[in-house]
């Protein structure tokens, strides 16, 4: 999977926000969460659903 196909906006999921495809954690979230200095590593812990791709697609998206 292409890492712009990891984000997806859906109207039915948090407003139309973007997300992690297939999830509800909004891509804001989890950038808020490294920047306020979680690690990638606690993510993938805690959030057993996400992979590193998702959290490169995150920062990417934010990038751009």
């Amino acid at each position: 999977m292409e890492l712009a196909e990891r984000i997806v906006r859906d109207p039915g999921i948090l407003g139309g926000k973007p997300v992690i495809q297939g999830t509800r954690l909004a891509v804001e979230f989890l950038l808020e969460l490294l920047e306020s200095g979680v690690s990638g590593e606690e993510l993938l812990v805690n959030y057993p659903g996400l992979t590193r791709e998702d959290l490169e697609a995150c920062r990417l998206t934010h990038l751009g």
